[in-house]
């Protein structure tokens, strides 16, 4: 049985400075690479460097941001037949900067991302007999979201949505969604107030719940992550303690270590508590996926935190 990650691919065009720019205004950095991302890419290297079976369904440009982004899954061990080659469309793309106390900002090209749509859709349905888990973003188009979560359902399969970026969603989506996960600011952003506190979380989480989802996760950094599910369990995971240096796709990791930990049946705290160690570990490293963890790093990580 496989995870199935339906979402966004893209290339990271990544400055790091010495803090980040106000409005109008323009500064020097001191280094540029650039790294394969996108969140759904993100998710799908999180769970196969921990020894997931994971498949990619998405789309690239036919260039060379392309080639190079389903090279870099494929030697990540991510399936990608079902990545289609949008020829008539760039690669989408991710311009960040990263200050000196890893902190981001992000502007984002769809491209190839934002042609997703119902062809996706049916190549996802096509793999779903063999699927346990789907986890999906909302970087490329809610309706094709909407769709995919939508055909999970209908199979029984167990779908995880990461918010991110955040926006209103519809009403229908939260009932299709076994699973939320947003951070601080996009829980925020549902729910319409300020998520400051674990208290204002655990009510965020209670919120979403009402909204049809059965488990919400709401990942708060350093100060921990607060969970509620519609059977009246909830809890709180507190932080690793690591020295971050980039925490870009510290979110896509964390989803990615707990959908593994789901597909190895462990309860939801442990899942949670390996969410928590890869989101950690990937913000100890630069990049998007080449932060990502291997499974060798990841199980000597709990346990040198092991309670």
């Amino acid at each position: 049985m496989a995870l199935l990650v339906f979402g966004s691919i893209n290339m990271d065009l990544v400055a790091r400075t010495p803090r980040l720019p106000a409005p109008a205004e323009t500064i020097t950095g001191h280094e540029f690479f650039t790294a394969p991302g996108g969140k759904g890419a993100n998710q799908a290297v999180a769970a196969a460097k921990l020894n997931i079976p994971t498949k990619m369904i998405g789309r690239v440009g036919g260039d060379g941001f392309g080639a190079e982004l389903l090279q870099n899954l494929q030697t990540n061990g991510v399936d990608t037949a079902s990545v289609w080659v949008d020829n008539e469309v760039s690669s989408g793309v991710a311009i960040i900067a990263v200050d000196d106390q890893a902190q981001n900002n992000i502007i984002i090209v769809p491209g190839a991302n934002g042609r997703v749509a119902q062809p996706d859709v049916e190549r996802l349905a096509a793999n779903l007999d063999d699927a346990n888990v789907l986890l999906l973003q909302l970087e490329v188009p809610l309706e094709a979201t909407l769709a995919a979560a939508r055909a999970a359902r209908e199979r029984g399969v167990t779908v995880i949505l990461d918010p991110a970026p955040a926006r209103q969603l519809p009403p229908q989506l939260y009932r299709l969604v076994n699973i939320i996960t947003p951070n601080e600011v996009e829980a925020a952003q549902l729910v319409d107030f300020p998520i400051t506190t674990q208290q204002d979380a655990l009510r965020a989480a209670e919120t979403l719940l009402e909204r049809g989802v059965e488990i919400a996760i709401v990942k708060m950094g350093a100060q921990g992550v607060v969970y509620a599910t519609k059977t009246g369990q909830q809890g709180f995971v507190p932080a690793f303690k690591i020295k971050a240096v980039d925490t870009v796709a510290a979110g896509d990791a964390f989803n990615g270590g707990f959908a593994a930990a789901l597909m190895q049946q462990l309860k939801l705290e442990q899942a949670i508590v390996w969410g928590a160690a890869a989101g950690a570990l990937s913000a100890t490293k630069a990049g998007a996926q080449p932060s990502m963890p291997s499974r060798a790093e990841f199980d000597q990580f709990l346990q040198n935190n092991a309670n």
